[in-house]
């Protein structure tokens, strides 16, 4: 963890100077709670090219679903066999069934890491990295509103915890719990819903996605209580940014034959019949074809062919004997 708490900390760090000379008290809990936002988007904006490669091997597990379907019927005796099979297809279509996973596995030593630093800063102001002491103990003591401490988490806070009951800090434990839920369901719904074709709704692969709809929403939603609110904050941000990103994905590079593809091409035929003049070579691709960006541009008009004068004076009859010597009946001249 001693790399990661490096990493962590010096980008916790530069956002935290940054608020600092934006004029945010750097004891506070609002300069700490925006230098965690700013940290979840640095580490989001450098799995982009992760993300991307989720998406691209997702799609390909939905297109090639009729083929496992078909290599299971073929040879669901030998299971061997289908395995290897199945594998070789995976290879050919340049998929990984764990490609899907990659993100979200390696935010998780991220997010241990920042739990643990953000803890032992807040219990025993421990340095970690680039935050030494006096920084951990201003991390690990920072309050929202001067009573939401973002070490403090939902059980903590209650009854039941360590300390004394604390109402706020209850309330946004719990809001921060529910949005984190509510955005890791809305994505994979999203997901199923909008960007995987019929054919891929049944099979081993749909069932492991509707798994995945029920029970890593509610994983978070039991373990988020323990969470402290910054860590909550880091987890709901990085879900908000994963639903915006993927949604924009979903509605500008649909999977063919998927419901957001459909919606994709009504789009582009509306915008031709309100512009015919940009979209005037523009024709609707047919259905379970993926449209890409030149498809959408208008063709070229092409450029006549500069002519010399005497082409120019022999008019029309010529142009195809651009000597300018005059066709024969076939005969010998």
């Amino acid at each position: 963890m001693v790399p990661l708490y490096y990493i962590i900390s010096a980008v916790l760090i530069g956002w935290h100077k940054l608020f600092d000379l934006i004029g945010l008290d750097p004891a506070g809990g609002a300069a700490w709670a925006l230098s965690i936002v700013g940290l979840t988007l640095v580490i989001r904006a450098a799995l982009i090219p992760l993300f991307v490669k989720q998406i691209k091997s997702s799609r390909n597990m939905q297109l090639i679903q009729p083929k496992v379907r078909e290599l299971q019927k073929k040879y669901g005796h030998d299971r061997q066999r289908l395995a290897e099979e199945t594998m070789k297809l995976y290879k050919e279509a340049g998929t990984n069934p764990f490609a899907s996973c990659l993100p979200i596995l390696l935010q998780m030593p991220i997010f241990f890491a920042l739990f643990r630093l953000l803890d032992q800063a807040a219990k025993h102001q421990k340095e970690h990295g680039f935050l030494t002491k006096e920084l951990a103990t201003q991390f690990g003591n920072s309050e929202l509103f001067g009573e939401i401490g973002l070490a403090r988490s939902f059980w903590a806070a209650s009854p039941m915890g360590e300390g004394a009951d604390n109402v706020a800090v209850m309330i946004v434990a719990a809001i921060l719990v529910l949005a984190m839920t509510a955005t890791t369901f809305t994505t994979q719904r999203q997901l199923m819903a909008k960007n995987m074709p019929a054919d891929a709704l049944t099979g081993p692969y749909a069932q492991q996605q509707k798994m995945l709809l029920y029970i890593l929403p509610v994983a978070f939603g039991l373990g988020g209580v323990a969470f402290p609110i910054g860590v909550l904050l880091y987890w709901t941000t990085s879900n908000l940014w994963t639903m915006g990103q993927q949604f924009y994905v979903i509605r500008n590079n649909p999977a063919p034959g998927t419901p957001a593809f459909k919606a994709k091409q009504d789009r582009d035929k509306a915008k031709a019949a309100k512009h015919p003049e940009k979209y005037a070579a523009y024709e609707a691709p047919a259905e379970g074809t993926e449209v890409t960006e030149t498809d959408r541009r208008p063709a070229t008009r092409q450029q006549p062919k500069r002519q010399s004068r005497s082409q120019r004076k022999s008019g029309p009859a010529n142009q195809n004997n651009p000597g300018g010597k005059p066709k024969t009946d076939g005969g010998t001249p």
